[in-house]
């Protein structure tokens, strides 16, 4: 096993600051001045600081008031930005996230073609490097700020990392404050109990006493009653590449959603499922417009969704991840089915709601210690491959001709890879705590994992061999990784307000800041019928957001 330590977490941030100097200085005009770009061609402007100079990266965000629809641009190397073409109509014009700066709020702009809009001038909120710890200030932090911010031991905030990032942002943990006594009850609930709902409690818990101690001793001492915020740290804000991309949000129709996978079908809809409600959507990116779908329920258990696919013939498949079932949902005649999923774990526990779909319609799974291949109609098993050391994957993915099942083990180290036509299945292990979870397939054969422990993991079936790629922000993790039609891995950093974009074959990450600070991204879907490609992510907070990089 190969494992990439030139791109770890201090060295990444000094290669990519490299990169991105150099693309300033030697970077021709189309990458100066963001004119042209057929994605472009709306209004446009500059943004400056109150002393004249002007500022690369700062995210311009218009809000339009009809649909809501939130779109975001960043500032280049010359403080100028450029919009889409947009709808004409009044909208919002705002800074997202201004950290450092007082924020900037322009309400009823009117927009209608190319317009040039007034320049955009900001004041620093201190002249210090650290910010101070105004409410403000707090609300818009990563969750990778707050715990550069705040006091602990690298392996306080480890132990946080590695065990505590997959359900929830760290806003909900670092803006509030509670005795040793509340903190014990707190994560005494959240590492014993079964999936988001925490319903079901398993007294066992998902690491042993002593660690548990001392988390919750490190929470109270840092987040106690009186305790008090402290000067703010904050991430670099993205240059050269990573500001040419155009982010858009779109609002969801109901609050308490936990949004949780998206996937598109042929006719550009975009279909997202909710972890805790009766309804699936359908969004219409042209128009912001979602219809809903009721999704028939279990008596007795939580209502909410978790995978989601759309097929060749634009059938909808489900994972019903609270009740246990498959589930098939026809669009045309707005008809579901179910298929009750043969598991052991009670309702209200997580069935192991990720699958994935061969070229002939089975679906494929790793659960009990074996790789299966299941009948979508009966939920009956048709061929087991047996694993030895790990019990089940946390993802499921299949190569594009069908052949190969990859997926990560976590809450395990480890990749499963099964091959189909010689039924060899290979268990390769990652480093401590790297937690491959869902991933996928590229072009050339690789599966790639998004790893809880911060790294993105690729493994090779043919080679039998693993690498690994430590994140290039600090105390980030990774949900997902997902390979477009190029090779290149697109996956959210969660807790660090970014997406990655990673070439396997320079090894170069492009970070794209977020609007959103908490932004909790989940799970992601590829439209590789752009050019270039075309990334959608569901944010776990409520929303659906597109990403369209200019290069």
């Amino acid at each position: 096993m190969l494992r990439r330590i030139e791109y770890g977490r201090m060295a990444a941030g000094s290669v990519a600051i490299a990169v991105f100097a150099l693309a300033g200085i030697f970077a021709p005009e189309a990458l100066r001045a963001q004119n042209g770009h057929k994605l472009l061609g709306g209004p446009k402007g500059v943004v400056r600081s109150n002393k004249g100079v002007p500022l690369e990266g700062i995210m311009v965000q218009l809000i339009s008031q009809k649909s809501s629809i939130r779109t975001t641009v960043y500032s280049n190397d010359d403080g100028r930005y450029e919009f889409p073409k947009l709808e004409a109509g009044s909208y919002v014009l705002r800074i997202a996230r201004p950290l450092e700066y007082h924020p900037f709020v322009k309400e009823g702009v009117q927009i209608s073609g190319p317009a040039q809009l007034e320049d955009i001038v900001l004041e620093r909120v201190t002249e210090a490097e650290l910010l101070p710890p105004f409410p403000t200030i707090a609300a818009q932090l990563t969750g990778a700020e707050w715990l550069a911010s705040l006091p602990g031991s690298g392996e306080d905030k480890r132990r946080l990392v590695v065990n505590c990032n997959w359900c929830h942002s760290y806003q909900q943990i670092f803006r509030n404050r509670y005795d040793q006594e509340s903190w014990s009850r707190i994560v005494f609930r959240m590492i014993r109990g079964a999936g988001s709902p925490l319903i079901n409690v398993n007294e066992r818990g998902r690491f042993g006493r002593d660690e548990e101690e001392q988390l919750v001793k490190w929470l109270a001492t840092i987040r106690g009653p009186e305790s008090k915020d402290p000067p703010f740290v904050t991430l670099p804000r993205p240059r050269g590449r990573a500001t040419r991309v155009i982010i858009t949000e779109y609002e969801l129709p109901r609050l308490e959603l936990a949004t949780h996978d998206v996937s598109g079908d042929s006719k550009g809809n975009v279909w997202y499922t909710p972890h805790r409600s009766s309804y699936i959507g359908r969004l219409d990116p042209k128009t912001g417009a979602v219809k809903e779908y009721r999704v028939p329920e279990t008596p007795g258990a939580l209502p909410g969704t978790h995978w989601v696919y759309v097929d060749k013939k634009d059938i909808v498949w489900l994972s019903q991840n609270w009740s246990h079932h498959i589930i098939r949902f026809d669009p045309k005649t707005e008809e579901f089915s179910k298929v009750a999923w043969k598991v052991t774990e009670p309702i209200n526990s997580p069935m192991g709601g990720n699958y994935a779909i061969d070229p002939e319609g089975f679906i494929w799974k790793a659960r009990e210690s074996a790789v299966w291949k299941v009948d979508p109609a009966t939920g009956e098993p048709v061929k087991k491959f047996p694993t030895k050391k790990f019990r089940s994957t946390y993802g499921s993915a299949l190569s594009k001709d069908g052949r190969y099942f990859g997926g990560g083990a976590w809450p395990a180290d480890g990749v499963v890879l099964a091959d189909s036509r010689t039924g060899e299945v290979m268990e390769l292990d990652t480093s401590p705590n790297s937690g491959p979870a869902r991933g996928a397939f590229d072009p050339f054969g690789n599966y790639w994992s998004g790893g809880r422990g911060g790294v993105l993991v690729k493994a090779d079936p043919v080679k039998k061999k693993v690498w690994e790629y430590p994140l290039p922000t600090p105390h980030a993790s990774l949900y997902q990784a997902m390979a477009d039609k190029n090779g290149e891995v697109w996956g959210g950093e969660q807790h660090a307000g970014r997406y990655l974009r990673f070439n396997p074959k320079s090894e170069q990450w492009t970070e794209y800041l977020l609007p959103e600070p908490y932004g909790h991204d989940r799970h992601s879907w590829v439209d590789n019928s752009t050019n270039p490609v075309t990334v959608w992510y569901t944010d776990h907070d409520g929303w659906v957001v597109r990403l369209q990089p200019l290069e």
